[in-house]
């Protein structure tokens, strides 16, 4: 899941992209709101946490501005500003969530998946494709009731095809999904990783699962 953080404390926004990269969540980072306005136009996101007290554009009115444009995409303010009309207004504005500052990273990242599960990002938290099983709750995959041991970025890709089954998904639209916007990749780096997936999930069974789609890209068969 693409997820963007919009922090002008660069340290904080670092800490808190660190962990939510550590979860599997795929990065992208900005410190202003005119900024978040140009990342939320170019790339769709499954959620965005954002501080209120940003510059150029604060916190609020990016997220008016968004909701005007009929944008769903699910936010989490994340402020210092605990008033309680400051929360009520930043609820009845369209925010998913409110917490605020200083805050636990457990209760964080719990709030995190309760938003995207009610947001309907996640709509099923298990997938089954056959005899693979993508446990979105746990960011695992079984096959035949066997663990199969993934990377973050590994399991990343292997999600996004299973909520894409039986689609197929080019590789430009893999690449912008998991990898960060100023990620430096080689042009070919989704071939390399479907190949490593490929290796664990379908080289010991005669079903194969991913599907070369010759000259588009890649889908999960079920």
């Amino acid at each position: 899941m693409r997820m963007l953080v919009v922090e002008d404390e660069k340290d904080l926004n670092s800490i808190i992209c660190s962990k939510l990269v550590k979860e599997g969540y795929n990065v992208d980072a900005c410190y202003d709101g005119q900024a978040a306005l140009d990342f939320i136009e170019m790339t769709e996101y499954d959620g965005v946490i954002m501080d209120i007290m940003i510059p150029h554009v604060n916190g609020m009115e990016v997220l008016k501005t968004i909701r005007a444009n009929n944008q769903q995409v699910p936010v989490l303010f994340l402020t210092a500003k605990g008033e309680t009309q400051d929360i009520v207004r930043g609820l009845d504005a369209g925010a998913s969530d409110y917490m605020t500052k200083p805050f636990e990273f457990p209760e964080f990242l719990a709030r995190l998946r309760v938003m995207l599960r009610t947001q309907g990002v996640v709509n099923e938290n298990v997938i089954a494709c056959g005899s693979l099983v993508v446990d979105m709750n746990n960011h695992k995959a079984v096959r035949d009731g066997r663990n199969i041991d993934l990377t973050v970025r590994e399991y990343a890709i292997l999600e996004y095809l299973a909520r894409n089954r039986n689609i197929v998904v080019t590789r430009e639209q893999i690449r912008a999904n998991i990898w960060n916007i100023d990620d430096d990749v080689n042009s070919n780096v989704v071939d390399v990783y479907i190949r490593y997936l490929r290796r664990k999930i379908d080289d010991k069974y005669d079903d194969k699962l991913i599907q070369t789609i010759r000259g588009v890209g890649y889908k999960l068969e079920c």
